[in-house]
């Protein structure tokens, strides 16, 4: 549906309420803009991909060895999925997104990234809970994934919903890990800063811990902007 200023691609009622994907040409940056928005929210923007990029990049860098079998928590405008695909060593990209109209957007093709995620072989989509997912006890049979990046909630502390909070606790965080290879990597992305506590909370499980600051250009304000990913290695 055209709206004045933007294409509303898709609208829908979640049970975490509504969501759209726009598209809106930016005359000033003379580039195609797309962008999520739950209820009066933007959630994400094709103007600033740089830090979901970085949380492959510095995710992956911190893995040793081939044939990764890498888990991505959180869809979204698919940047970070096609960031670890473009890492030869990566064998197999299971991607997991609580909403199905979010996943949906991607089976029709409907943004930028959208083939590229598609097309590779090494890519599966699933519909589920990635929280509900780190809870679960991984049965003996169950596959183990050498890194799991993450990009869902605003910060650790910022949650798009409170049924995360137990995910950012040290049992939390231990039941993550069971889904890890020994030397697996758990990667965050955030959009503050690293928090002393949240570091400090990993090191109560993982041996290496890092927090990252991730500086890019921000065309709206003309100025610098920052987030930050998490490193946490077993």
């Amino acid at each position: 549906m055209a709206r004045i200023g933007f294409e509303e691609l898709d609208f829908q009622i979640t049970p975490m309420g509504e969501i759209s994907l726009r598209r809106r040409h930016d005359p000033h940056l003379g580039v195609e803009v797309f962008e999520v928005k739950l209820n009066d929210e933007y959630l994400m923007s094709s103007l600033f991909t740089v830090a979901e990029e970085e949380l492959a990049t510095l995710g992956l860098a911190a893995v040793s060895g081939d044939a990764l079998d890498v888990l991505v928590g959180g869809l979204g405008l698919g940047y970070t999925a096609v960031t670890a695909l473009a890492d030869a060593r990566v064998r197999s990209l299971t991607v997991v997104d609580a909403l199905g109209e979010v996943v949906g957007w991607h089976e029709r093709r409907l943004l930028p990234v959208s083939n590229t995620l598609l097309d590779d072989e090494r890519t599966r989509l699933v519909v589920d809970d990635f929280f509900d997912l780190a809870r679960r006890e991984r049965a003996d049979d169950a596959p183990r994934f050498h890194a799991i990046l993450v990009d869902i909630d605003h910060t650790p502390t910022h949650r798009l919903d409170s049924t995360h909070a137990d995910f950012y606790t040290a049992a939390g965080l231990r039941a993550l890990a069971r889904h890890l290879h020994p030397g697996g990597v758990f990667a965050l992305w955030s959009d503050d800063p690293p928090e002393a506590e949240f570091l400090a909370l990993l090191g109560e499980v993982f041996p290496h811990v890092a927090g990252e600051l991730v500086s890019f250009d921000n065309p709206i304000t003309g100025g610098v902007s920052t987030n930050s990913v998490y490193v946490a290695r077993l």
